[in-house]
């Protein structure tokens, strides 16, 4: 637990760690399963779950009990979770495990992982509602691709998160239903639209979650609640089930405590599916291979990487506390061997209207859908255009209404060329920018955000700032690229301080380097514990 502000590191000296324990994957005992110090975020934790559950140390009913414990202890405080899973039901599952255990019968290697599904991803026999009151109660009669390959590999889901509605916002306060809480303060915001994925792992109540990513809303979130958080490559994960806001640039991405966490889950959902046309066929190579223990490591472990910071990022608008941190996570890259440069990107600063200008757009058209006779809840009426009326006035939000209207707008026949149509062309160009950098370098870096976590109700009333927050991260989903966010440091605010996320960026299909370099980073990271007061003050049982 920090007992101050840490300052911003900008030397790591080797030999790498001091330890009184050996490098290894901690086991989670059954007397004390989820302490601060097993939950350390340099440790898989679905790693030391197999490596618990096959050796007999722990049962998945004791691990899926203590899970169930905390989230009803913490999401009084937080409202990650639109709807929490049956607990007789999720016993039942880990049962199951326990007993093909107890046969020596063979569990698949998410075999007792609790994890956390977005609200906007269909789970079959649970409430999926993309966080809108037009679809409250809606269940799905199937599973998302990601939901089923997660379930035909063992892990149990544990709940649907809250969002921002269908996607669109920053702070999860557009949600239907509830605000989330960051668990670092809970006066400020987990960020968006993911924010409960990202809350609920921060906060222990999950191993794991799914998320989605339509222009920053994994990475923002994880930025914020001091987790990783990894958007994959377009068509990396199939887009099957996930409720369509920006169909060319939405992906589902992965939240974890550790990049190995974040990595195996990437691993399982990944690769093509037939229900998803715009899925790659492209082979999913191992990821956890690019795992190292940190008693292997050599003294510059990451020698001649070519890094690229992103110098348009840390620029006016950036908060101090911010560039610090990412100037000492830059620095610590130099240490560990990279070959730091700034890196220019004039387009960059064109990416914020250009995506919500096609976001805005394709929005208008996915979400036609929804008019109370093909989908979503029904208003009474007599009339049907009254009846398309009333049910999407009552059953869309502000926030989904106004997107849908700036979409219409800019697709309108007087405006389609001044607006969309250039919107794409400077999508081109900032695909090429990105490309050329990527030329030159192995990888990019930037902060995941301007500021760290904001307080409740700061910016609700004032949708520009919003909007300003995602500059980082909407160049990344135009050009289609895969991106890492992992905590580097803290900036004062809260308790404890707030943490600061590093966006690490590559070339397209290339997550295996960002989860390489991601891993190196985070074992060797100094100084800093990354886990919330709600957890590190005793609320671990």
């Amino acid at each position: 637990m920090l007992s101050a502000i840490q300052p911003p590191r900008y030397l790591c000296r080797f030999p790498l760690r001091r330890r009184s324990k050996p490098r290894t994957l901690h086991i989670l005992s059954s007397a004390q399963p989820l302490t601060s110090t097993s939950t350390s975020n340099h440790y898989s934790q679905i790693l030391s779950i197999r490596d618990s559950l096959l050796s007999r140390q722990l049962t998945a009913v004791q691990l899926t009990h203590s899970y169930l414990d905390r989230l009803k202890l913490t999401e009084p405080q937080i409202n990650s979770f639109l709807h929490v899973s049956d607990h007789e039901k999720v016993l039942k599952q880990a049962q199951e495990i326990d007993d093909k255990i107890n046969r020596n019968e063979e569990v698949g290697p998410l075999a007792g992982v609790l994890v956390a599904v977005k609200d906007n991803i269909c789970t079959a026999d649970m409430p999926s509602t993309g966080g809108s009151h037009i679809l409250e109660g809606y269940r799905p009669p199937f599973d998302a691709t990601s939901v089923k390959r997660l379930k035909d590999l063992g892990a149990i889901v544990v709940g649907k998160t809250n969002l921002d509605e269908f996607g669109m916002g920053s702070t999860t306060e557009a949600s239907a239903f509830k605000v989330t809480a960051n668990p670092w303060d809970l006066s400020r915001v987990p960020g968006g639209s993911s924010g409960g994925s990202a809350a609920a792992v921060s906060a222990r109540q999950c191993v794991v979650s799914l998320g989605s990513d339509t222009g920053g809303s994994v990475r923002q979130p994880a930025s914020f609640c001091g987790v990783v958080g990894l958007k994959p490559t377009y068509g990396r994960v199939s887009r099957f089930g996930l409720m369509a806001y920006a169909s060319s640039l939405d992906v589902i991405g992965c939240f974890g405590s550790s990049v190995t966490d974040a990595g195996i889950l990437l691993h399982a959902i990944s690769g093509h599916d037939a229900l998803d046309a715009t899925s790659s066929k492209r082979e999913v190579p191992d990821f956890a291979s690019q795992f190292t223990s940190v008693s292997s490591l050599k003294s510059r472990p990451l020698e001649g990487l070519r890094v690229g910071l992103i110098c348009e990022t840390v620029d006016e608008g950036v908060d101090s506390g911010v560039k610090s941190a990412i100037q000492g996570a830059a620095a610590h890259l130099e240490q560990l061997g990279c070959i730091l440069k700034e890196v220019s990107l004039p387009s960059f600063s064109l990416g914020l209207p250009a995506y919500y200008i096609l976001a805005s757009s394709e929005s208008s058209s996915n979400l036609s859908r929804y008019d109370g006779v093909r989908y979503g809840n029904q208003a009474s009426s007599d009339e049907l255009n009254a009846l398309y009326k009333d049910s999407r006035a009552k059953g869309f939000g502000p926030e989904v209404k106004m997107r849908i209207l700036m979409g219409t707008y800019a697709l309108s026949a007087g405006y389609y060329d001044a607006y969309y149509k250039r919107a794409q062309q400077v999508r081109t160009i900032i695909r090429k920018s990105f490309k050329a950098a990527l030329d030159e370098n192995d990888i990019l870096i930037s902060p995941a955000a301007p500021s760290a976590s904001y307080k409740i109700g700061e910016k609700k009333n004032d949708p520009l700032a919003m909007y300003a927050g995602d500059i980082m991260t909407v160049n990344v989903n135009l050009a289609g690229l895969p991106a890492l966010v992992l905590p580097c440091g803290f900036v004062e605010g809260g308790t404890m301080g707030l943490p600061v996320g590093l966006q690490i960026i590559g070339a397209a299909f290339d997550e295996e380097k960002l989860l390489k370099v991601g891993h190196i980073f985070e074992q060797t990271l100094e100084g800093y514990n990354f886990v919330p007061p709600l957890v590190a003050d005793g609320v671990s049982a």
